[in-house]
């Protein structure tokens, strides 16, 4: 790959009207972020919307109600992500609190049932004898499975926040913020908020209707499991709006302040991870994985189980599971990779000839990584990538993967729709999709695939950019602005954390681990003021680089605690060498 373009973001101070306390800095990267105002910023549960105008809301509460004075048998069907694992714990904590004495889980096996409330997992709930099936982050495209579900007289609640197909299922509640003709102003929303919100919603109701006080029970307090909101939305990579930056901030506090599951903290523990100086994004490269891993390789109830579990000990039992499989996980990957990367090096294509839309396959591959090898390939080309693995009867699986400006679910419909033999199903957001499609159609899908994405994109979009947010000049490379701008996210997706360029003089290099170098830098050739970096997994045939005197970085500004001493260092997201003057 070409090195990408590093571009400035762009921001309109005169639009914004940001108080005195806002520092110069900030105010510009607020203002390049879309934000305009204090008011924006405010991060506490009162700037929340209020749960009423998410459509079907009040059609789920009337069930639940019901459930509860009959005490019906709940039966939460999750998704198996970290998203859906704390989906599923919030909700059966929350309904547990709230009085529920029949609540159990049950989470689909993604090599045996597949992704949602499929006709055979309804198969698998009838022998639970559920009244009530609750649907945590899916449904919303489970035609058959809720037919299945009515056909055996069982009603169907459904949670979810992906995008809805032009049919609905036929369930006795839908609460998506995403369906046609709901006002609910957040549209990002992961399954495990819009769980959170059905949740305090009942609890509201419950209370205004004297449930509480009539049956002696404690009203449940909602934020004790905001620590697994923060988590669910994190780890689900969903843009960070407003709505979501209260809710993972407020998620945090809690953790930073000792007020989190057993579960949580003993997946913090062995991530190394101190709660105090915990942010948005130890949550999706520390947690979030190790939960994934569970659902990505075995059974995503362990993690579920993690999470429920009120006892440390057993806490981090289960921890330490995740933490095996995870490093399992690591090393499939780590070979799929690798095996992909030779793949196409053997296409003996430069990068003019490679698909605009490139799909990969290999017997070998496991199924739950593909998305992952999908992730890492598409950065490493910049192109929409599909990775596709042997399901077995005849059948591929597919994890897709997009770039900015194509919206991968939509181009997998735009394909649907021109080639119906071709895709099984498939569902997903912009950035990230999943299919099935049978075997022996998969060269015909490689093709129709690549020519859809060559009608969406232009040859300008396969070009890849870095956005910083300018420069930092001495007197801001230090620890206290390190500090400012750890406290003022949580940064994430579509709300990016903070990144600067600059140019430095290589004082000293070496490898760290296996391949990341570690930078000694000064900013003026003098080298008088110096300053650590670290650059992760580079290229060990270009470093260390004994010849290399300058380089231009693009960079985090962070804080390195090594043996109880702080000081800052730069976490180099993009490298180029640069010739001095001879």
């Amino acid at each position: 790959m070409n090195n990408p373009v590093i571009l400035q973001r762009p921001y309109d101070l005169d639009q914004c009207q940001f108080s005195p306390e806002i520092p110069p800095l900030l105010q510009r990267i607020y203002a390049a972020r879309g934000v305009t105002s204090d008011q924006q910023l405010e991060r506490t549960l009162a700037r929340l919307p209020k749960p009423q105008t998410l459509r079907g809301l009040n059609a789920a509460i009337a069930l639940l109600a019901e459930a509860l004075r009959e005490q019906q048998h709940i039966l939460i069907v999750g998704d198996f992500d970290a998203d859906g694992a704390t989906s599923t714990a919030v909700s059966l904590l929350a309904l547990r609190g709230m009085g529920f004495q029949q609540v159990d889980f049950i989470v689909p096996n993604r090599f045996e049932y597949g992704y949602g409330l499929t006709p055979e997992i309804v198969e698998l709930a009838k022998e639970r004898n559920p009244d009530l099936i609750i649907t945590v982050d899916n449904g919303i495209s489970s035609i058959q499975g809720v037919a299945a579900a009515n056909a055996a007289g069982i009603k169907v609640l459904i949670t979810d926040h992906h995008l809805p197909g032009k049919e609905l299922p036929q369930a006795a509640a839908i609460v998506n913020p995403n369906q046609n003709q709901c006002e609910f102003p957040s549209k990002n929303l992961a399954g495990v908020g819009v769980a959170f919100y059905l949740m305090s919603a009942l609890r509201s109701h419950l209370r205004e209707s004297g449930w509480f006080a009539e049956n002696n029970i404690p009203e449940p307090n909602m934020a004790d499991w905001l620590d697994l909101v923060a988590l669910g939305t994190v780890a689900d990579v969903v843009p960070l709006d407003e709505v979501n930056r209260i809710l993972v901030h407020q998620g945090l506090q809690r953790i930073r302040a000792g007020k989190t599951r057993p579960g949580l903290q003993a997946l913090l523990d062995l991530s190394g991870r101190e709660p105090q100086r915990l942010v948005a994004a130890d949550l999706g490269f520390a947690l979030g994985p190790r939960l994934n891993a569970a659902g990505r390789l075995d059974d995503i109830s362990i993690g579920i189980q993690c999470l429920l579990e009120e006892d440390a000990y057993m806490a981090r039992e289960y921890a330490l599971q995740l933490d095996e499989l995870n490093r399992d996980r690591r090393v499939i990957e780590a070979d799929m990779q690798r095996e992909a990367l030779v793949a196409l090096e053997q296409l003996n294509l430069d990068e003019q000839q490679l698909p605009w839309g490139l799909c990969l396959f290999d017997a070998n591959w496991h199924q739950g990584v593909v998305g992952l090898l999908a992730s890492r390939i598409k950065d490493r080309i910049h192109r929409p990538v599909i990775a596709f693995a042997d399901a077995g009867n005849g059948e591929y699986k597919g994890s897709a993967r997009s770039i900015k400006g194509l919206h991968i679910r939509d181009a997998l419909d735009a394909v649907a729709s021109r080639h119906p033999e071709l895709i099984s199903k498939f569902g997903g957001h912009a950035m990230a999709a999943g299919l099935s499609l049978p075997g022996e159609r998969y060269e015909d899908f490689v093709t129709a695939f690549d020519d859809e994405v060559r009608r969406q994109l232009s040859p300008a979009d396969m070009e890849a950019e870095i956005l910083t947010d300018g420069s930092l000049n001495s007197d801001e490379l230090n620890i206290d602005t390190a500090q400012l701008l750890r406290e003022s996210g949580p940064w994430g997706q579509h709300f990016p954390e903070p990144l600067f360029e600059g140019e430095f003089y290589i004082v000293q290099q070496r490898i760290v681990g296996e391949k990341h170098v570690k930078l000694l830098l000064a900013l003026d050739a003098g080298k008088q003021q110096l300053i650590d970096a670290i650059a992760f997994n580079v290229d060990t045939e270009q470093w260390p680089n004994p010849a290399a005197e300058k380089v231009s970085l693009v960079y985090k500004l962070d804080i390195n605690l090594w043996q109880g001493r702080e000081s800052v260092q730069l976490m180099v997201e993009n490298i180029e060498l640069l010739k001095l003057p001879r």
